[in-house]
């Protein structure tokens, strides 16, 4: 995806049951790191005592200080984070940890709220005190809430509360919970090692530390892992036939050696490839995939069109997905150093440059124009999602429609911006092909049909002029 694209997809990783919590919550904080850099943490708890370590930065930058001997414990959640409601600051990064009545809990959460706005006002109008400006606190407040704390199947009411996308682990000093939205819009698995339980936004962090796959938390399900075992109840009846996973995760998010909604991801960006190819033919010499999330595709559309594929771009890994940085201007400056052109790959050809999207257009642009330079004769480009013309509310931050380029322009009007000898887009029909099931995909930025009500929805910084600009710096460091 380009570095102008949508940032999205914040990473969770929690075990229970498991000795030396805090170093495999590290493992699979890594393995989910590209889902977010802005910060990472943990919580870690030994039944008695909750300790948590977190700060803005990579997960080998918050720990690397760290010796997670200090955070004893045979149960945790952890999280990487990149913001799509509330500002990177220190107080956002997660899991927030919060002191009721009844002692501490640790939220991690990946996803937006549609009713967090409200529901923060009707908190604070009551006297209530926020701390951060992100989405996710407002979950702390309901758990805390007299009207639900002592009432019968508290966590799950307090979760029937919230309105629009959602993943989140949640942990006490002796057990952690998993849930997802009614719709599904998250992944959440579980897994296991040992006697131990397991939960991860993707399959790819339960090797990483040698977890078998059990299954997905189901959508509106509650899972709680605790000293008697795993428990599973639906804080919320699902709706009959609709489902709502968003199609972004098989399209770009998550990392191709993972299963996500029980899809193979590899395998279904292969195929997404494939069709693009019979889509939009082109006569080139040479297909360039954009590292990393266009390899999958354009090996499909090599497969399918017989063209040979090469690598023309060559990234470089020290430079994060550029997806995820919080401000244009560090976007568009990444960009450059991310990736290199390989000139004998490109030099006299007619070129295919394979994407996963385009959203602004800007890097697009640029990469165009190196392949240019670097002596391409042409210069295609073949895009394996259909064009993003409509804002997302549900957890990826292109919060309006004039960040939009194909909200703006044609696809021939795109292709002249470009600087393209010719744009294909795989159409809607196309990108649902590789699926099971064609109809429970969030398909929102391409189609426009929203599957909840957007109508009170408010943009990134909407809860920044209800939070405290507190001066706080580096790690924060809780002990209870």
């Amino acid at each position: 995806m380009n570095s102008e694209s949508p940032r999205e997809a914040c990473g969770l990783f929690g075990v229970y049951g498991i000795p030396d919590a805090a170093g495999l919550i590290y493992q699979g904080l890594f393995a989910l790191q590209h889902r977010g850099q802005e910060g990472a943490g943990m919580v870690v708890s030994d039944g008695q005592k909750v300790r948590s370590q977190k700060a803005l930065g990579l997960v080998s930058e918050v720990f690397a200080m760290t010796d997670l001997a200090e955070l004893p414990g045979h149960l945790g959640i952890g999280h990487v984070r990149y913001s799509t409601t509330g500002s990177s600051r220190p107080q956002n990064v997660q899991p927030l940890v919060a002191e009721c009545i009844d002692g501490i809990w640790a939220i991690a959460h990946n996803g937006n709220l549609t009713n967090a706005r409200s529901l923060r006002q009707m908190y604070q109008e009551a006297g209530a005190i926020f701390q951060t400006s992100t989405d996710s606190e407002v979950l702390t407040h309901l758990l805390a809430d007299p009207m639900y704390r002592a009432r019968p199947r508290r966590v799950s009411r307090a979760l029937n509360e919230l309105k629009g996308s959602f993943a989140f682990l949640l942990m006490t000093k002796n057990c952690v919970m998993a849930a997802r939205d009614p719709l599904g819009f998250k992944p959440l698995c579980i897994g296991r090692k040992g006697d131990g339980v397991v939960f991860a936004s993707e399959t790819c962090a339960l090797a990483q530390i040698g977890a078998e796959y059990v299954r997905d938390v189901a959508p509106g399900e509650l899972v709680v892992a605790d000293e008697t075992g795993l428990h599973s109840s639906l804080f919320s009846e699902p709706v009959p036939g609709k489902c709502s996973q968003c199609v972004f995760e098989l399209v770009y998010f998550a990392r191709p050696d993972s299963m996500i909604f029980g899809e193979s991801v590899h395998a279904a960006r292969c195929a997404l490839g494939r069709r693009l190819a019979g889509e939009h033919p082109i006569q080139a010499d040479v297909i360039v995939p954009v590292p990393d999330s266009g390899n999958s595709a354009a090996l499909g559309f090599s497969q399918q069109s017989g063209i040979p594929m090469n690598y023309g771009f060559i990234r470089n890994h020290y430079v994060g997905r550029t997806f995820i940085m919080p401000e244009a201007s560090k976007r568009s400056g990444s960009v450059d150093m991310k990736l290199a052109v390989v000139p004998d790959v490109v030099k006299g050809k007619r070129v295919v440059i394979v994407d996963d999207s385009i959203i602004r257009g800007n890097t697009s642009k640029r990469r165009v124009a190196w392949l240019r330079k670097a002596g391409a004769l042409e210069v295609h480009l073949r895009i394996a999602s259909p064009p993003a013309m409509h804002p997302c509310f549900f957890g990826i931050d292109f919060p309006t429609k004039e960040e939009l380029i194909a909200s703006q322009r044609n696809v021939e009007a795109i292709r002249d911006y470009l600087g393209a000898d010719s744009l294909g887009y795989i159409s809607l029909e196309g990108l649902l092909s590789p699926f099971r099931s064609k109809v429970d995909y969030c398909t929102a930025c391409f189609s426009g049909d929203y599957p909840v009500d957007i109508s009170r929805v408010q943009g990134k910084q909407a809860l920044e002029d209800y939070s405290p600009m507190l001066n706080l710096d580096g790690a924060v460091k809780t002990s209870k």
